[in-house]
C-alpha cells in the first residue's frame, strides 16, 4: 500500500471541494480500507502527524476499522500500536483528538479484553487516573469512561476497585475535566449495577452521589456551560437506571434541582436543564414524587418562575426557564392527583391575579390554563370560583395579561367545553370586546400586541363556541360572522388563519343558523384553498380546508354538494406539495366529508384509499447527515449517536450546520454538537432529537384514524379495500410511536365492528349473551377477530404508555357491547382479559408503575385524572364482559367484586360513582346470576343512596333498581324495600335531572317486581309529575314498561292519572327519537291506541299521538 498516496487521499477528504471529497472517500473505501494495513497506517497518522485535523480524521476512521481489521494484525505490531496509542493519547494537546483517540483505544480494548489480551490496560488506566500530571488524569478517566460505555458488563467484577478510584477522582482538586469525566464514567456504571445482587456497589454509588451533585453545582457556579450540560445529562441517565441508585437522595436531589431552577442569577440554560430534570422525575418517578408529597412545592416554585415570562410572541421556540416551568406545571397536573397540584395552585391563584404586578397576574392565568388538561374534572368543580377571575383578567388594563387570559380561556374551553359553553352570556361579550378593541387599534397602528389579541380572541372564540348549545349559539352568529369575515382580508396570515378556524367552529356549533352566511363565507375562503407559494400560504390553506370541512358538517350534504369536487381535488393536490400539515389536513377533510356523505362518498374512495395507503406505508429509514465545513473531520464516516449508527456525508451548502433527516422529519444542530455527540458525550441530547416523533409518524397516526372513519361510514362500499387495509394497519401495531399504536388498534377494532354490523344487517342473526356462543359469526368475522385479538393481547399486558392502554380498554369495551361474546370464545382469552383487567384495576399494570421502581406504593390512594382514566376504562371492559356474557359473567364477578367494592368506598367521588355505575351495569348484564351477591351489594348500594356526591347517588339509585329487578333473593330485598323507598323520596325532589331520572327508574322497577310492597297510590302521582325525563332517556324503558303493566293489570291509580300521562306520552313519542327504544315505543303506541278507543277526546288534541296511531 502506497503510504504517501494514502495520506494524500486523507488530506483530500478535508478539502473544501465536494467532488474531491467524494472521490477520495470512495477511493479509500474501495481500495484501501479493505486491507488491515490501512488500520495501522491510520493509527500511525493519529499518533504522529502534525495536523490535528488529520489526526482527528485518522482517529474516526481507525475506530470504524478496528472491528474489521484489528485481529488480523500481527501480535508484535499490535503490542507496538497499543503502547504507541496510549502514550500519544496521554500527551495529546487537542481535546477533540484526545477524545477520539481514547475511543480508538476503547474499540481495541473491547476486542482484546474479550480475547484475554491487554490485561494490564485497566491497571495502567487506574495509574494514569491517579497521576500527578493533570493531563494524564484527564485522559485516564476518559478512557475508562469509554471502556465502561462500550463494554460495561465486563467490569462488573471490578466495580469495587472502580468505586475506590472514582470516589477520589470525583473530588480532583485541580481539574474540572477529571471530575466531569468521572461523572460520565459513573453514569455508565449505574447502567450495569444490579441493586438486588450487588448491595456493596449500590452502597458505593449512593455514597458517591452527593459528590456528583457537588460537581454539577460547581460547573453551574463557574458558568461552565459545556460541563454543566454534561453533568445534567449524567443525572438524566441515572434517572433512567434502577430507582434504588438514587432512592436515598431522591428528595434532596429534587430539592436541589428546584433551588437551581429558582435562582434568577444563574444562566437560563442551567435553570432550564434543572426544570427538565424535574419534568423527567415527574414523568418516570411520579409515584415517588407523589409519595414524598413534592407536588405542591414544585407547583408553587414553577408558578413563581412563570412570572419571568417575557413577551409571549417573541422567541416562541426558545426554551426559557418560564416556558420550562409551564411545561413542568403541565406534567405535574397530568401525573399527580389534584390535591398536590391543582388545589395549591388555586389557593395561590388569588394573590397572583390580584397582584399589582402584571407579570404575576399573567403568570397566574397562564399556569391555570396550562394545568386544565391534566385535571379537567376537578377544575370543572371549581369553575364558579375561577370564572370571575378569568373575566376580570380579560378586561385587564395590560395587553399581555389580556393575551394570557385569552390563551387560558381557549385551553379551559378545549377541555371543559360544556361547562364553559354554559357561561356564554359572560364569555362571548368579553371576547368580542377584546376583538373589537384590538381591531380598532390595529387600524391605527400595526402593533404586534394588537395582532396577538386578535389572534388570541379568535382562538378563544373558536374554543368556546364549540361548547355552546345550538339554540344559544344562534344569537351570536350575526355579530361573530361580520367581524371574522373582515379578518379574512387581513395582511397577517396567522390572523386570517385564526378567523378561518373560528368561522368553522361557529358554523359547526350553529348549524342551520349559519345557512344565511354560508355562501358569502365560502366565497371569502375560496381563494385560499389553492394558495401554495410559501410556507405561510400552505399553513393557511390547511386551516381553511379544516374550516370548510366544519362548514360542510354544519350545512349538510345538499347545500355543500357543489363544493365537494373542487375541495377534494385541492386536498389531493395538497398531498404532493411537501407540507406535512397540509397532508394531515387532507386526511382530516376526507374524514369530515365521509361523515357528511357516508356511502355517497364512494366515488372518491379510490383516490382517498390510495393516498391513505401511501401515507401509512411511508418508510422511516436511517438518518443521513450532511456536515458543514467545520466538521470536515467526520466526513465519509459513521458516527455513533446514542448507540445509533449515523452516516456522515459531505456538505452541500448550508455552511456550518448539520442536517439530520429521517423520512420527512428534519432536525438541525451545530457541527460542533455532532462532534461532541460522536466523540465527547455520545450525543444523548442530540439523539433525543433524532428519535423524537417524526413528522411521518404523526402523519401516519392521522391517516390510520381516517381509515377507520372512512370504512365505518362507507360500510359495504369499503369492502374491496378492507383486506389490504387490515394488512397495512396490522403491520403498524408495534410502531415505536404510541400514537400510531393507538390509532392502529382503534382502526382494527372499528373494522371488526363495521364488518360485524354488515353481517348482522345481512343473514347473520343478532348475537345473544353467554358462552358457548349461541350465534356463530361468519368465517370472515372469525378470521378478522382472531387477527385483531392476537395483536391486542400481545400488546395489552406489556404496553407502557397509559394512553395506549386506555385506548385498548375503550375499544374492547365498545366491541363487547356492540358485538357480544364472540371475541371471548377462543382458548384462554377470558383468562387473559381478567388478568390484564385485574392488574389495571389494582394499579399493577406496567403502564401504572414507575420505570424500574421496586418500592411499594400501595398506600397512595389518590390518582391523577389521567391515571384514573386507565382504571375507569378497564372497569368499562368489565361492564362490557357482563353485557356480552350475561349470566355466564356471574362466576367472573367473584374476581372483580372486591376491587370494585373497594372503589365504591373510596374517598374520591369520581371513584365511588364509577364503581357504583359498574355494579349497576354488571347487575344488568348478569341478570339472575347476581343473586348470590345480593346481600353485600344491597348493603353497599343503600349506603350510597345517601352519598354526598349526586352522581354516586344517581348511580346507586340505578343499581338498586336493577338489583331489585334481577335478583331472585326476594326475601333479602323485601326486608329493605321501605328503607330504599325512604331514601329515594328526597331524591325524587332534587333539581338534578339525572338523579331524578334514575330515581324514577328505580321506583318503576320496584313497582314491577313487588307492586304490593310499594304504596302505588302515593308514589305514582309523584312519579308522573317528573315526566317526561330530561336527561337519562335509558330510564324511560322501565318507567313506561311499568305504566303499561299497570294499565294491563287494570290498576285504578294509573287510570286516574291518564289525563296527566297523555302529554307525557306525546312528548316521549315525539322527537328526539332516542327517548325510547323500539320495544318500548311499540308497547307505548299500543297503549295509546287502547286509550284512544276508550277516551278518544284525550288523544285527539295531540298530533304526535294521532300520527303514532295512524302509523
Amino acid at each position: 500500500m502506497d503510504e504517501q498516496e494514502f495520506l494524500q487521499l486523507l488530506e483530500s477528504v478535508l478539502a473544501p471541494n465536494t467532488e474531491r471529497v467524494k472521490a477520495a472517500t470512495t477511493d479509500l473505501r474501495k481500495n484501501y480500507y479493505i486491507s488491515p494495513v490501512s488500520l495501522s497506517l491510520l493509527i500511525q497518522i493519529l499518533t504522529s502527524h502534525d495536523s490535528p485535523q488529520l489526526r482527528q480524521l485518522a482517529a474516526v476512521e481507525a475506530r470504524s476499522l478496528v472491528p474489521k481489521h484489528w485481529q488480523s494484525l500481527p501480535a508484535g505490531q499490535k503490542l507496538h500500536i497499543r503502547n504507541q496509542l496510549l502514550q500519544a493519547t496521554l500527551s495529546e494537546q487537542t481535546a477533540l483528538v484526545r477524545h477520539s483517540s481514547a475511543r480508538v483505544i476503547s474499540a481495541i480494548a473491547k476486542i482484546d479484553l474479550d480475547d484475554g489480551e491487554w490485561a494490564d490496560l485497566p491497571g495502567f488506566l487506574q495509574e494514569a487516573a491517579m497521576s500527578q500530571t493533570i493531563g494524564q488524569r484527564e485522559v485516564g478517566v476518559y478512557i475508562l469512561f469509554t471502556l465502561l460505555e462500550s463494554m460495561g458488563d465486563a467490569f462488573v467484577d471490578k466495580l469495587s476497585a472502580l468505586f475506590s478510584l472514582f470516589s477520589k477522582t470525583i473530588r480532583d482538586p485541580e481539574s474540572a475535566e477529571v471530575r466531569v469525566n468521572t461523572m460520565l464514567a459513573l453514569s455508565k456504571i449505574a447502567m450495569v449495577i444490579d441493586p438486588d445482587e450487588d448491595k456493596e456497589s449500590l452502597k458505593s454509588f449512593r455514597d458517591v452521589l452527593p459528590s456528583m451533585v457537588t460537581v454539577l453545582k460547581e460547573a453551574v457556579d463557574e458558568g461552565d456551560e459545556d460541563r454543566t450540560m454534561q453533568a445534567f445529562e449524567v443525572f438524566q441517565t441515572i434517572l433512567g437506571c434502577d430507582s434504588a441508585l438514587m432512592a436515598n437522595h431522591f428528595k434532596d436531589l429534587v430539592q436541589f434541582m428546584t433551588n437551581l431552577a429558582s435562582q434568577t442569577d444563574l444562566a437560563d440554560e442551567s435553570r432550564s436543564q434543572a426544570l427538565s430534570f424535574l419534568m423527567q422525575c415527574v414523568k418516570y418517578r411520579k409515584l415517588k414524587v407523589q409519595g414524598l408529597k413534592l407536588g405542591e412545592q414544585l407547583t408553587l416554585k414553577s408558578l413563581q418562575i412563570v412570572t419571568e415570562m417575557g413577551d409571549l410572541a417573541n422567541d416562541e421556540d426558545d426554551m426559557t426557564p418560564a416556558r420550562s416551568a409551564l411545561g413542568l406545571l403541565d406534567m405535574l397536573a397530568t401525573s399527580l392527583p389534584p390535591s398536590q397540584v391543582i388545589v395549591p395552585l388555586l389557593h395561590a391563584l388569588g394573590p397572583y391575579v390580584n397582584s399589582q404586578d402584571p407579570d404575576y397576574r399573567r403568570a397566574g392565568i397562564l399556569a391555570l390554563g396550562m394545568c386544565v388538561e391534566g385535571a379537567p374534572d376537578f377544575i370543572s368543580t371549581q369553575l364558579n370560583e375561577i370564572l370571575p377571575l378569568v373575566l376580570r383578567l380579560l378586561a385587564d388594563p395590560e395587553v399581555r395579561v389580556r393575551q394570557a387570559a385569552l390563551h387560558a380561556v381557549a385551553r379551559l374551553a378545549d377541555d371543559l367545553a360544556d361547562d364553559m359553553g354554559k357561561e356564554h352570556a359572560k364569555l362571548i361579550p368579553a371576547l368580542l370586546k377584546n376583538l373589537d378593541t384590538a381591531m380598532k387599534s390595529a387600524q391605527r397602528s400595526d402593533n404586534e400586541k394588537n395582532l396577538d389579541i386578535i389572534k388570541g380572541s379568535c382562538n378563544a372564540i373558536d374554543s368556546v363556541i364549540e361548547g355552546i348549545d345550538e339554540k344559544d349559539v344562534a344569537q351570536y352568529v350575526p355579530e361573530l360572522v361580520s367581524r371574522l369575515s373582515q379578518l379574512f382580508a387581513h395582511p397577517d396570515f396567522k390572523v386570517k388563519a385564526g378567523a378561518a378556524g373560528a368561522m368553522g367552529s361557529i358554523a359547526a356549533a350553529s348549524k342551520e343558523a349559519f345557512l344565511p352566511y354560508f355562501q358569502a363565507t365560502m366565497n371569502s375562503l375560496g381563494p385560499y384553498v389553492m394558495i401554495k407559494d410559501s410556507e405561510e400560504e400552505l399553513d393557511l390553506r390547511g386551516i381553511v380546508c379544516d374550516s370548510m370541512g366544519s362548514i360542510a358538517s354544519a350545512v349538510g350534504p345538499v347545500h355543500f354538494q357543489s363544493y365537494v369536487q373542487p375541495l377534494m381535488e385541492a386536498s389531493e393536490e395538497g398531498l404532493r406539495l411537501g407540507h406535512p400539515r397540509l397532508r394531515e389536513t387532507s386526511y382530516i377533510l376526507w374524514s369530515t366529508l365521509v361523515k357528511v356523505y357516508e356511502e355517497e362518498f364512494t366515488p372518491f374512495l379510490d383516490g382517498v384509499v390510495k393516498g391513505l395507503f401511501e401515507s401509512m406505508q411511508q418508510e422511516e429509514g436511517d438518518f443521513e447527515v450532511e456536515l458543514g465545513e467545520e466538521a470536515q473531520d467526520l466526513i465519509g464516516t459513521e458516527i455513533s449517536i446514542g448507540g445509533k449508527k449515523v452516516k456522515v456525508s459531505a456538505a452541500e451548502g448550508n455552511e456550518g450546520r448539520v442536517t439530520l433527516s429521517k423520512a420527512g422529519g428534519i432536525v438541525e444542530v451545530d457541527d460542533d454538537d455532532v462532534k461532541d455527540a460522536s466523540e465527547d458525550s455520545d450525543g444523548d441530547e442530540e439523539w433525543d432529537e433524532l428519535t423524537a416523533v417524526t413528522a411521518v409518524a404523526l402523519e401516519k397516526e392521522i391517516a390510520i384514524e381516517v381509515v377507520g372513519d372512512v370504512l365505518s361510514h362507507t360500510r359495504s362500499k369499503y369492502i374491496p379495500y378492507l383486506e389490504k387495509s387490515i394488512e397495512i394497519v396490522l403491520g403498524l401495531v408495534e410502531h415505536s410511536y404510541e400514537g400510531v399504536r393507538k390509532a392502529a388498534l382503534g382502526t382494527l377494532w372499528r373494522a371488526y365492528a363495521c364488518l360485524w354490523t354488515l353481517c348482522e344487517d345481512g343473514q347473520m342473526e343478532k348475537w345473544k349473551p353467554g358462552l358457548p356462543l349461541k350465534v356463530q359469526p361468519t368465517a370472515e368475522l372469525v378470521k378478522l377477530g382472531g387477527l385483531v385479538m392476537t395483536a391486542t393481547l400481545a400488546m395489552w399486558p406489556t404496553e407502557e404508555d397509559r394512553g395506549t392502554v386506555t385506548e385498548i380498554n375503550r375499544n374492547l369495551a365498545a366491541t363487547l357491547k356492540l358485538c357480544g361474546p364472540a371475541i371471548l370464545a377462543d382458548g384462554n382469552v377470558i383468562h387473559q382479559f381478567t388478568t390484564n383487567l385485574l392488574a389495571t384495576i389494582t394499579k399493577q399494570h406496567i403502564c401504572q408503575q414507575d420505570a424500574g421502581e421496586d418500592e411499594d406504593f400501595d398506600g397512595l390512594e389518590e390518582s391523577s385524572e389521567y391515571d384514573w382514566l386507565v382504571i375507569d376504562t378497564a372497569l368499562d371492559v368489565v361492564s362490557g364482559m357482563a353485557v356480552a356474557l350475561g349470566p355466564t359473567f356471574g362466576e367472573l364477578w367473584k374476581i372483580f367484586e372486591k376491587p370494585v367494592i373497594k372503589y365504591a368506598g373510596s374517598s374520591e367521588a369520581i371513584e365511588r360513582s364509577t364503581a357504583v355505575g359498574v355494579i349497576a351495569e354488571c347487575t344488568s348484564g348478569m341478570g339472575k346470576a347476581v343473586t348470590p351477591y345480593t346481600t353485600p351489594l344491597l348493603k353497599l348500594l343503600i349506603h350510597r343512596l345517601s352519598d354526598e356526591d349526586s352522581e354516586t347517588k344517581s348511580n346507586a339509585a340505578f343499581a338498586v333498581g336493577l338489583l331489585a329487578e334481577k335478583s331472585t333473593n326476594d326475601r333479602e330485598i323485601l326486608k329493605v324495600y321501605s328503607t330504599i323507598l325512604a331514601k329515594l323520596e328526597p331524591l325524587l325532589q332534587t333539581p338534578t335531572a339525572r338523579l331524578l331520572d334514575n330515581s324514577a327508574g328505580c321506583v318503576s322497577r320496584m313497582i314491577m317486581k313487588h307492586k304490593s310492597h310499594v304504596p302505588v297510590e302515593e308514589v305514582l302521582p309523584a312519579l308522573v309529575g317528573l315526566l317526561p325525563l330530561r336527561e337519562d332517556y335509558d330510564e324511560n324503558e322501565p318507567i313506561y314498561r311499568m305504566i303499561v303493566q299497570l294499565y294491563q293489570s287494570g290498576d285504578a291509580t294509573v287510570r286516574g292519572l291518564t289525563p296527566r300521562l297523555i302529554p307525557a306520552f306525546a312528548r316521549v313519542l315525539g322527537p328526539p327519537n332516542e327517548q325510547l327504544n323500539d320495544e318500548s315505543r311499540e308497547q307505548l303506541v299500543e297503549l295509546v291506541k287502547y286509550l284512544h278507543k276508550q277516551q278518544p277526546a284525550l288523544i285527539q288534541g295531540h298530533e304526535v299521538l294521532m300520527a303514532a296511531i295512524r302509523n
